[in-house]
């Protein structure tokens, strides 16, 4: 699992990488304005799957990335 991690972050350093798959993306997708848009939409899907994960995870475990959930009990 870390060698899957370490490979992952060399990969989203690399600038050639991602201007390969922004040429893949746009040529995929017919334009830059037809790829900008199924980008979006991937992302709507994304946030959405991440704000139905945000709860199942406790604070601690997330190490801060999501907004902790403050209740009326917890300040009592």
């Amino acid at each position: 699992m870390g060698e899957q991690t370490e490979r992952s972050q060399e990969q989203q350093l690399d600038p050639h990488d991602w201007e390969r798959a922004t040429n893949d993306a746009i040529a995929a997708h017919g334009g830059a304005r037809e790829a900008v848009k199924v980008l979006l939409i991937a992302n709507a899907a994304l946030e959405r799957e991440l704000a139905l994960a945000a709860p199942a995870l406790s604070y601690g475990f997330s190490r801060g990335w999501h907004r902790r959930r403050w209740y009326a009990s917890d300040t009592e």
